[in-house]
């Protein structure tokens, strides 16, 4: 099964989307899973998996609606507000639903570069090995070493690294990025996503050779059982379609065996969210949810 583990959806309106500006003007409106299907089948993958876009719980509550009806999309990794005192009473609403995988907070854009490490959200942290749910780290390269210190302090709960920490492949700069990937992929408990490359390049100028060192360091250093790949669609079509942005990673995986190939493009992603035993959960109790 290949699976995308990194897109999203949202109803577009200006309001809540702030961030899109002009020179993401592509992206000012509805993306939707009828949209993601013809994607996903164009590309030759079976389905994938909706992150947030917005922290409010009514975003992971659409996501899930949104999940329920659509085949292709095969969990949701939400938003709960980590640093509340009833932290558990949220994770508790959405965790009785299997396709509820795990929690996202959008760490990049907090003023605190050591946001990671304030006590009331690492409380919060703490609470989602409770629920068997992962948590996906949003950081920019200057945020790996205090990563890495975060990651060590829950050696039982499962990391996913979004979009490689988003290395300055525009610059052609591969440090101090590749020193705090080194560090963080350390911690065995932490997966890391090969999305959200091509919107770190060179919009109108990349180059698939521009990618190859960046890739080249997280197979390195994740080794083939810990990289999934990942669309970040819609936002990656600001510089480039779907399937150019799969086949980057599809074409870099070609000079591997095809249990490389065949552990990033959709094994590792079933192990890591257990999509297995989800699915026959939510068979067995079809009404339930």
């Amino acid at each position: 099964m290949r699976i995308d583990a990194h897109q999203h959806f949202w109803r577009y309106n200006a309001d809540e989307y702030g961030w899109i500006d002009d020179s993401m003007a592509g992206l000012r409106r509805d993306f939707l899973p009828a949209d993601l299907k013809r994607e996903l089948e164009a590309a030759g993958f079976d389905g994938a998996v909706a992150v947030q876009a917005r922290q409010t719980l009514e975003e992971t509550r659409w996501l899930l609606e949104l999940a329920a009806s659509s085949n292709h999309v095969l969990g949701v990794v939400g938003w709960v507000d980590l640093r509340s005192s009833n932290v558990r009473l949220q994770l508790a609403e959405f965790a009785g639903n299997p396709k509820f995988l795990g929690v996202r907070h959008i760490v990049q854009s907090e003023s605190d570069d050591r946001f990671l490490l304030q006590p009331e959200f690492l409380r919060g942290i703490a609470a989602l090995e409770e629920f068997d749910l992962t948590y996906d780290i949003l950081i920019y390269p200057r945020h790996l070493p205090v990563a890495a210190e975060f990651v060590k302090r829950f050696p039982r709960q499962r990391f996913v690294l979004d979009h490689v920490a988003k290395p300055l492949i525009k610059s052609g700069s591969l440090q101090p990025w590749q020193s705090g990937i080194r560090e963080l992929a350390q911690n065995t408990n932490v997966f890391c996503k090969l999305s959200g490359l091509v919107t770190e390049a060179d919009w109108k100028n990349w180059k698939s050779s521009d990618f190859e060192p960046y890739l080249d360091v997280a197979l390195e250093c994740f080794g083939k059982d810990r990289l999934m790949i990942g669309s970040d669609w819609p936002v990656c079509t600001v510089a480039a379609s779907y399937s150019q942005v799969m086949n980057l990673v599809m074409e870099y995986l070609k000079k591997y065996p095809a249990e490389v190939r065949n552990a990033v493009l959709g094994e590792n992603a079933e192990q890591f969210w257990k999509l297995v035993r989800r699915k026959d959960a939510a068979n067995a109790a079809p009404n339930k949810f």
